[in-house]
């Protein structure tokens, strides 16, 4: 599938990926995965339904989807690089995303933010309906850990 708003093409080809950019970004910068080890990277884009964003065929933004493709999707490490940000770029990436086909019909698709609610609340994205039903077994340093 593409999806291509201008000036950012969307791609969910993994052949696409540039995974070190991609392991830099999140274990480097991003808050929420700093020091996480590039095999951990790979084994969840291997594992996840992942979109790319492109800006003159260099990737400039990422998103992965954890899915059963039938119920539930969790959205997770979405970013686009500190140079290319003010452009529209997450918002064309997110309508990608809840535009996927793979993503139709889902009873839930989730996410954890601690900076971007003004975004996701565009997509539809609310706290949950019922939060103390939900539960976590949450390790925030487990990549920092030896």
């Amino acid at each position: 599938m593409q999806h291509t708003p201008s000036p950012l093409e969307i791609s969910d080809d993994k052949g696409r990926l540039d995974v070190p950019l991609i392991h830099r970004f999140l274990s480097e910068e991003a808050y929420w995965s700093l020091g996480i080890p590039l095999s951990t990277v790979q084994r969840a884009i291997n594992h996840s339904l992942c979109f790319g964003g492109y800006v003159d065929g260099q990737q400039v933004a990422f998103a992965r989807v954890i899915t059963d493709r039938a119920t539930f999707g969790y959205l997770s490490d979405v970013f686009v690089l500190p140079e290319h940000r003010g452009r529209g770029h997450s918002k064309a990436l997110m309508a990608a995303i809840v535009d996927h086909p793979a993503l139709q019909g889902l009873r839930r698709l989730m996410l954890a933010t601690s900076d971007a609610q003004d975004l996701y609340a565009g997509f539809g994205f609310a706290p949950p309906r019922a939060p103390g039903s939900l539960m976590e077994k949450y390790d925030p340093e487990i990549y920092r850990r030896p």
